[in-house]
Order: C-alpha cells, then sequence, then structure tokens
C-alpha cells in the first residue's frame, strides 16, 4: 500500500523554482513526523470524515503490519531485527492487537460514538493518505531517508524523491497556476458548462480551474479526490470551504512570484498561494455572504 506519485510537477518562469504535488501513502502511525516538516502544504485523509463501516472494512481487507520488528534498546533506533520465531510472534500480537481495536470500534459504533472517536483507536492498523505540495523538499529528505528515521517514513520518503526525480516538471510562467488534480479536459468542461454553475457574477475560467483544483485536493479527507469527476460539486465544496474558513486545500494552487526571493506570506519560495487571495479579498465568491 505504500505509493507516492506526482500529482502537479511544475517550474516557474520568471524564478526556475520548482513547486510539487504528490499524493503518497503510507502507515498512518507516522503522521506526526511527516507533519513536523512546516514547509509542506497537506491535506489529509480524515478519521472524522470516513464513516466507521467503511474504516474498518479497510483495515480488516489491508492492515498496515509492520515488514519487520527491530528488537528493543535504549534510544530512538530499534537494535537488530528480531529471529525468525520472535518475528512470528510479534507478529502475531500485532495482528491480535488489530482485532481488538476492530471490537472496540464496532463495539463503540454500536453505541452510537460518532467516527471521530470510533475510528480513531484503527489508526496504528491504517494506512494513510495525503497530498502535499511545496518547493521545499532537501530537508526532509535528508531527515528521513537517514538509517535512523523510523523505517516506515523512511520507505515512503525514498519513494517520493524517485517519483519527483523521474518527474519532469512544466514550465508555468507568471500569471499562470499550478492546478493539482486538474486537467485541460475539465477545463474544456469549464468553458461548455461555465453557466449551469453558480458563479454570480464571476466568469474567469482560471478562477473556476483554481476552485476546481483546491476542492479535489479537499477530497483527500473522504478519500474521494481520485473518483469520479463532477466539476459542479468540486466548485460548490471550495465555496464552502472559503466561506467555512477551511483554507489548506488553497494552498496547493499557486502562482509564480515575480520575484522568486520576495515574501510571499507563505511556506513557498517564488510561488503565491491561491489561500493568499482570499486572505486578501482580491476575489469574492458570490453568495458566501448569504
Amino acid at each position: 500500500m505504500y505509493s507516492a506519485k506526482v500529482l502537479a510537477d511544475s517550474v516557474s518562469e520568471p524564478g526556475n523554482v520548482r513547486l510539487t504535488t504528490l499524493e503518497v501513502t503510507f502507515p498512518r502511525m507516522v503522521l506526526s513526523e511527516f507533519n513536523t516538516h512546516r514547509v509542506f502544504s497537506r491535506n489529509s485523509a480524515s478519521s472524522r470524515a470516513i464513516p466507521i463501516e467503511k474504516q474498518i472494512k479497510k483495515v480488516l481487507s489491508n492492515p498496515f503490519i509492520p515488514a519487520a520488528f527491530g528488537k528493543n534498546q535504549k534510544g530512538m533506533q530499534s537494535g537488530d531485527a528480531l529471529n525468525d520465531e520472535q518475528q512470528q510472534s510479534a507478529r502475531d500480537a500485532w495482528i491480535l492487537g488489530m482485532h481488538r481495536a476492530v471490537d472496540t470500534a464496532e463495539m463503540l459504533s454500536d453505541s452510537e460514538v460518532h467516527k471521530q472517536w470510533a475510528n480513531r483507536v484503527l489508526e496504528p492498523y491504517m494506512w494513510h493518505t495525503a497530498i502535499v505540495t511545496s518547493t521545499y523538499w532537501d530537508n526532509f529528505f535528508k531527515l528521513r531517508i537517514s538509517y535512523e528515521a523510523q523505517p516506515e517514513i523512511r520507505t515512503i520518503a525514498k519513494m517520493m524523491q524517485r517519483a519527483m526525480h523521474n518527474s519532469r516538471p512544466k514550465q508555468v510562467k507568471y500569471g499562470e497556476w499550478h492546478l493539482p488534480l486538474f486537467s485541460s479536459r475539465d477545463m474544456d468542461e469549464i468553458k461548455d458548462k461555465i453557466d449551469d454553475y453558480d458563479l454570480g457574477h464571476q466568469r474567469d475560467l482560471n478562477h473556476v480551474a483554481r476552485l476546481v483544483s483546491a476542492g479535489r485536493c479537499a477530497r483527500v479527507s473522504y478519500l474521494t479526490h481520485d473518483g469520479k469527476r463532477d466539476l459542479s460539486q468540486d466548485i460548490v465544496l471550495a465555496q464552502r470551504l472559503v466561506k467555512n474558513g477551511h483554507m489548506s486545500p488553497f494552498e496547493h494552487v499557486a502562482t509564480p512570484a515575480y520575484y522568486p526571493n520576495e515574501n510571499t506570506d507563505c511556506n513557498f519560495k517564488g510561488w503565491r498561494q491561491f489561500r493568499n487571495h482570499f486572505e486578501r479579498g482580491d476575489h469574492v465568491i458570490p453568495g458566501l455572504d448569504q
């Protein structure tokens, strides 16, 4: 279930600064380590959003189980790998813990406890999907590919580095946009159906494209970002996010800054995030004051 794929890869003109968005899947247990990197913009699958029954089914059909267990010792790194008998014993204990967690989640669900609590007991056994965007990767790769890192985060970091190495960034000029999960086919559909969308007086095709891209990035919370495309629903979701102040999905959508070293009020170098446009009031989405 480990995976890393590039969703959008851009290099700014002017500035020649690379901005990359990846979709990554890794064990939920190392999410806290992944989230310590403040230069990342990210959105993740949410235990508060995914139905309990769906989460239980995912855990039972494909649980995270460590590939190998190391001996306990002082410090943050394990010792040598356990022998075969100890490995099997540790694996059996891990799986037993998983089934107990599933039983607990089912009991909580039967008691009508909301998923924001019931799903939490499953987290050590979950695979986790996130969308992450950044212009700064060197420190992450230095720390997380190190043999001092937790093996699970080292695995995904190496896959991310390989995915970026194999990707050829697209040149994005000043005034153009980095748009994850958005294609030229989507733009054609927007041109054909723009009158069908609730946009008030806003008829800027590129603005609508930015809303769609941000809305799709937000859908990773429900793991529906890579499913059926519905432009009108993506737009509605983006509008609702702005109205409610949930701005993180708008960080993945960005445009080159004119000067690569200017202060862009965000965690990227040489790029301005779509989020900044709303927070400065440059763009108003119709209906948000209703």
